[in-house]
Protein backbone atom coordinates (compact mmCIF):
# COMPACT_ATOMS: atom_id res chain seq x y z
CA UNK A 1 0.00 0.00 0.00
CA UNK A 2 1.15 3.60 -0.94
CA UNK A 3 -0.59 5.41 1.37
CA UNK A 4 1.37 7.38 4.02
CA UNK A 5 0.51 6.17 7.63
CA UNK A 6 -1.70 8.24 8.65
CA UNK A 7 -3.93 8.31 5.90
CA UNK A 8 -3.58 4.70 5.53
CA UNK A 9 -5.12 3.87 9.39
CA UNK A 10 -7.72 6.60 9.47
CA UNK A 11 -10.99 4.67 8.80
CA UNK A 12 -9.76 0.81 8.66
CA UNK A 13 -8.36 0.85 12.74
CA UNK A 14 -11.13 3.37 13.78
CA UNK A 15 -13.32 0.31 14.83
CA UNK A 16 -15.53 2.03 17.85
CA UNK A 17 -17.36 -1.55 18.99
CA UNK A 18 -14.05 -2.88 19.75
CA UNK A 19 -12.70 0.42 21.45
CA UNK A 20 -15.17 0.46 23.49
CA UNK A 21 -15.42 -3.15 24.46
CA UNK A 22 -11.58 -3.13 25.03
CA UNK A 23 -11.55 -0.07 27.11
CA UNK A 24 -14.33 -1.16 29.52
CA UNK A 25 -12.48 -4.51 30.01
CA UNK A 26 -9.39 -2.68 31.02
CA UNK A 27 -10.89 -0.13 33.77
CA UNK A 28 -13.16 -3.26 34.87
CA UNK A 29 -9.88 -4.88 35.95
CA UNK A 30 -8.25 -1.72 37.27
CA UNK A 31 -11.37 -1.32 39.25
CA UNK A 32 -11.10 -4.98 40.71
CA UNK A 33 -7.51 -4.59 40.96
CA UNK A 34 -7.87 -1.51 42.99
CA UNK A 35 -5.72 0.68 40.77
CA UNK A 36 -5.04 4.55 41.94
CA UNK A 37 -7.19 5.62 39.55
CA UNK A 38 -9.99 3.57 40.77
CA UNK A 39 -9.71 4.78 44.69
CA UNK A 40 -12.72 6.29 46.02
CA UNK A 41 -13.33 9.45 47.69
CA UNK A 42 -11.76 10.06 51.47
CA UNK A 43 -12.84 11.30 54.26
CA UNK A 44 -11.06 14.32 54.21
CA UNK A 45 -12.01 15.03 50.87
CA UNK A 46 -15.85 14.10 51.71
CA UNK A 47 -15.45 17.14 54.64
CA UNK A 48 -14.78 20.06 51.96
CA UNK A 49 -16.87 18.57 49.01
CA UNK A 50 -16.65 22.10 46.80
CA UNK A 51 -13.66 22.90 47.86
CA UNK A 52 -11.92 19.51 46.79
CA UNK A 53 -14.21 19.82 43.50
CA UNK A 54 -13.74 23.32 42.61
CA UNK A 55 -10.32 23.97 43.00
CA UNK A 56 -10.10 26.84 40.11
CA UNK A 57 -13.43 28.97 41.74
CA UNK A 58 -15.27 28.22 38.77
CA UNK A 59 -18.46 27.02 41.01
CA UNK A 60 -18.35 29.90 43.51
CA UNK A 61 -21.71 29.72 45.04
CA UNK A 62 -22.03 26.47 44.92
CA UNK A 63 -23.99 23.45 43.27
CA UNK A 64 -27.32 23.03 46.09
CA UNK A 65 -29.95 21.22 44.30
CA UNK A 66 -28.48 21.32 40.51
CA UNK A 67 -28.67 18.23 38.05
CA UNK A 68 -25.24 17.37 37.80
CA UNK A 69 -24.01 14.43 35.22
CA UNK A 70 -20.56 13.44 35.92
CA UNK A 71 -19.56 11.82 32.53
CA UNK A 72 -17.15 8.67 32.30
CA UNK A 73 -16.63 9.41 35.76
CA UNK A 74 -17.27 5.99 37.92
CA UNK A 75 -14.90 4.88 40.79
CA UNK A 76 -16.67 6.09 43.97
CA UNK A 77 -15.17 9.71 43.98
CA UNK A 78 -16.67 12.70 41.46
CA UNK A 79 -20.61 11.01 41.84
CA UNK A 80 -19.82 11.14 45.90
CA UNK A 81 -18.31 14.71 46.35
CA UNK A 82 -21.03 16.21 43.78
CA UNK A 83 -23.80 14.45 45.68
CA UNK A 84 -22.13 15.90 48.80
CA UNK A 85 -21.66 19.14 47.61
CA UNK A 86 -25.75 19.60 46.70
CA UNK A 87 -25.98 18.41 43.85
CA UNK A 88 -28.66 15.72 42.18
CA UNK A 89 -26.55 13.23 40.58
CA UNK A 90 -26.53 10.85 37.51
CA UNK A 91 -22.89 8.90 37.09
CA UNK A 92 -22.76 7.56 34.08
CA UNK A 93 -19.79 5.44 32.98
CA UNK A 94 -18.76 2.63 30.24
CA UNK A 95 -17.46 0.26 33.32
CA UNK A 96 -19.70 -1.95 35.33
CA UNK A 97 -17.26 -2.22 37.97
CA UNK A 98 -16.39 1.58 38.31
CA UNK A 99 -19.88 2.47 38.91
CA UNK A 100 -20.26 -0.70 41.05
CA UNK A 101 -18.05 1.50 43.10
CA UNK A 102 -19.96 4.24 43.28
CA UNK A 103 -23.09 2.46 44.33
CA UNK A 104 -20.79 1.16 47.28
CA UNK A 105 -19.73 4.37 48.10
CA UNK A 106 -23.18 5.98 48.13
CA UNK A 107 -24.66 3.09 50.56
CA UNK A 108 -21.83 3.67 52.79
CA UNK A 109 -22.35 7.47 52.89
CA UNK A 110 -26.08 7.60 52.82
CA UNK A 111 -25.86 8.99 49.48
CA UNK A 112 -28.31 9.14 46.97
CA UNK A 113 -26.57 9.06 43.13
CA UNK A 114 -28.13 7.40 40.01
CA UNK A 115 -25.83 5.35 37.40
CA UNK A 116 -26.21 4.70 33.99
CA UNK A 117 -23.73 2.34 32.10
CA UNK A 118 -23.28 3.53 28.95
CA UNK A 119 -20.37 5.14 26.76
CA UNK A 120 -20.03 8.92 26.91
CA UNK A 121 -21.16 9.29 23.46
CA UNK A 122 -24.25 7.36 23.87
CA UNK A 123 -26.76 9.52 26.07
CA UNK A 124 -29.77 8.60 24.59
CA UNK A 125 -31.95 7.81 27.68
CA UNK A 126 -31.22 11.38 29.17
CA UNK A 127 -33.66 14.07 28.48
CA UNK A 128 -32.84 17.45 26.43
CA UNK A 129 -31.72 20.32 28.70
CA UNK A 130 -31.95 17.75 32.20
CA UNK A 131 -28.39 19.07 33.80
CA UNK A 132 -27.43 22.45 35.27
CA UNK A 133 -23.66 20.96 35.44
CA UNK A 134 -22.31 18.51 32.98
CA UNK A 135 -18.29 17.47 35.03
CA UNK A 136 -16.03 15.17 32.42
CA UNK A 137 -13.14 13.77 34.13
CA UNK A 138 -10.27 12.86 31.40
CA UNK A 139 -11.78 10.61 28.99
CA UNK A 140 -12.16 12.20 25.73
CA UNK A 141 -8.89 9.77 24.78
CA UNK A 142 -10.54 6.38 24.75
CA UNK A 143 -12.62 7.22 21.93
CA UNK A 144 -11.52 7.00 18.27
CA UNK A 145 -13.98 10.10 17.23
CA UNK A 146 -15.11 12.73 19.86
CA UNK A 147 -17.39 14.74 17.83
CA UNK A 148 -20.76 13.02 19.10
CA UNK A 149 -19.20 13.20 22.95
CA UNK A 150 -19.83 16.85 22.63
CA UNK A 151 -22.92 17.09 21.09
CA UNK A 152 -24.14 15.03 23.20
CA UNK A 153 -22.91 16.68 25.93
CA UNK A 154 -24.67 19.95 24.49
CA UNK A 155 -27.86 18.42 24.08
CA UNK A 156 -28.31 17.29 28.16
CA UNK A 157 -27.20 20.65 29.17
CA UNK A 158 -29.91 23.50 29.74
CA UNK A 159 -29.25 26.85 28.41
CA UNK A 160 -26.57 28.71 30.08
CA UNK A 161 -25.39 25.53 32.22
CA UNK A 162 -22.04 24.71 32.90
CA UNK A 163 -19.48 21.75 31.28
CA UNK A 164 -16.08 21.19 32.78
CA UNK A 165 -13.97 18.86 31.56
CA UNK A 166 -10.68 17.88 31.35
CA UNK A 167 -8.73 16.05 28.50
CA UNK A 168 -5.40 14.90 28.12
CA UNK A 169 -3.26 17.47 26.04
CA UNK A 170 -2.16 16.58 22.22
CA UNK A 171 1.21 16.00 22.80
CA UNK A 172 1.25 14.34 26.53
CA UNK A 173 -0.29 11.40 24.15
CA UNK A 174 2.23 11.97 21.34
CA UNK A 175 5.19 12.14 23.41
CA UNK A 176 7.47 9.23 24.68
CA UNK A 177 6.74 8.39 28.02
CA UNK A 178 10.77 7.93 28.73
CA UNK A 179 14.07 9.67 27.72
CA UNK A 180 16.82 8.75 25.67
CA UNK A 181 20.04 10.65 26.09
CA UNK A 182 17.80 13.18 28.69
CA UNK A 183 15.50 13.76 25.66
CA UNK A 184 11.66 12.63 25.10
CA UNK A 185 10.83 12.22 21.39
CA UNK A 186 7.69 12.32 19.52
CA UNK A 187 6.32 9.15 18.65
CA UNK A 188 3.07 9.77 17.24
CA UNK A 189 2.16 11.74 14.62
CA UNK A 190 -0.50 14.84 15.38
CA UNK A 191 -3.18 14.02 12.72
CA UNK A 192 -2.90 9.80 13.08
CA UNK A 193 -5.64 8.47 13.69
CA UNK A 194 -4.40 4.82 15.36
CA UNK A 195 -4.30 4.18 19.01
CA UNK A 196 -1.16 5.34 20.53
CA UNK A 197 1.66 3.54 21.33
CA UNK A 198 1.15 1.51 24.54
CA UNK A 199 3.33 1.54 27.87
CA UNK A 200 5.48 -1.03 28.31
CA UNK A 201 6.11 -0.33 32.08
CA UNK A 202 3.62 1.31 34.64
CA UNK A 203 3.07 5.20 34.58
CA UNK A 204 1.16 7.66 35.53
CA UNK A 205 0.57 8.58 32.39
CA UNK A 206 -1.41 5.77 30.45
CA UNK A 207 -4.31 3.57 32.38
CA UNK A 208 -2.97 0.06 31.70
CA UNK A 209 -4.46 -1.70 28.92
CA UNK A 210 -6.41 0.92 27.72
CA UNK A 211 -6.59 2.04 24.23
CA UNK A 212 -6.34 6.04 23.77
CA UNK A 213 -6.27 7.83 20.66
CA UNK A 214 -4.81 11.87 20.47
CA UNK A 215 -7.22 14.15 19.50
CA UNK A 216 -6.59 17.73 18.10
CA UNK A 217 -7.11 20.44 19.36
CA UNK A 218 -9.51 21.14 16.39
CA UNK A 219 -11.33 18.10 17.83
CA UNK A 220 -11.58 19.60 21.22
CA UNK A 221 -11.81 22.84 21.78
CA UNK A 222 -13.51 23.45 18.10
CA UNK A 223 -15.88 20.67 19.16
CA UNK A 224 -16.86 22.01 22.10
CA UNK A 225 -17.37 25.48 20.63
CA UNK A 226 -19.00 23.95 17.59
CA UNK A 227 -21.39 22.04 19.89
CA UNK A 228 -23.09 24.94 21.32
CA UNK A 229 -21.16 26.00 24.18
CA UNK A 230 -18.59 28.96 24.73
CA UNK A 231 -15.39 28.18 26.18
CA UNK A 232 -15.06 30.57 29.42
CA UNK A 233 -11.45 30.00 31.45
CA UNK A 234 -9.15 26.93 30.98
CA UNK A 235 -6.50 25.83 33.08
CA UNK A 236 -3.33 23.70 33.19
CA UNK A 237 -3.15 21.32 36.28
CA UNK A 238 0.04 22.06 37.41
CA UNK A 239 2.38 18.34 38.04
CA UNK A 240 5.80 19.75 36.89
CA UNK A 241 8.74 19.99 38.83
CA UNK A 242 12.15 21.56 37.25
CA UNK A 243 14.07 19.12 39.80
CA UNK A 244 12.49 16.44 39.25
CA UNK A 245 14.33 13.05 38.89
CA UNK A 246 15.26 12.68 34.56
CA UNK A 247 12.52 10.83 33.21
CA UNK A 248 10.08 10.82 36.25
CA UNK A 249 6.38 11.69 36.23
CA UNK A 250 6.98 15.28 37.21
CA UNK A 251 10.37 15.67 35.22
CA UNK A 252 8.10 14.83 31.88
CA UNK A 253 5.97 17.23 33.11
CA UNK A 254 7.79 20.10 33.20
CA UNK A 255 8.94 19.83 29.60
CA UNK A 256 5.12 18.13 28.20
CA UNK A 257 1.73 19.59 29.65
CA UNK A 258 -0.22 16.41 30.53
CA UNK A 259 -3.65 18.06 30.92
CA UNK A 260 -6.06 21.13 29.83
CA UNK A 261 -9.16 21.87 32.12
CA UNK A 262 -11.94 23.72 30.55
CA UNK A 263 -14.87 26.06 31.71
CA UNK A 264 -17.80 26.35 28.92
CA UNK A 265 -21.07 27.49 29.07
CA UNK A 266 -24.15 26.66 27.54
CA UNK A 267 -25.39 28.84 24.55
CA UNK A 268 -29.27 29.75 24.47
CA UNK A 269 -29.58 28.48 21.28
CA UNK A 270 -27.20 26.63 18.81
CA UNK A 271 -28.29 25.80 14.81
CA UNK A 272 -26.78 22.94 13.72
CA UNK A 273 -28.15 22.43 9.59
CA UNK A 274 -31.81 21.86 10.24
CA UNK A 275 -31.54 21.28 14.02
CA UNK A 276 -32.44 23.83 15.99
CA UNK A 277 -30.95 22.91 20.28
CA UNK A 278 -32.53 25.68 23.21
Amino acid sequence: MSLNRDTANSSSTVNRPADLAHNQAAWDRMANNSHTLTRPVSDEEMRRPLKTIDPAGWLTGGIDGWNVLCLAAGGGRHGPLYTAAGGKVTVVDLSGAMLERDRYVAQQRGLDLRTIQTSMDQLDMLADGEFDLVIHPVSTCYLPNVAKVFTEVARVTRAGGLYISQHKQPINLQASLTTSAGQYSIQHAYYDTTPVPRATEPSKLREPGTREFAHSWASLLGGICQSGFAIEDVTEPMHAKSDAPIGSFHHRCHFIPPYIRLKARRNACVRRSNLVLG
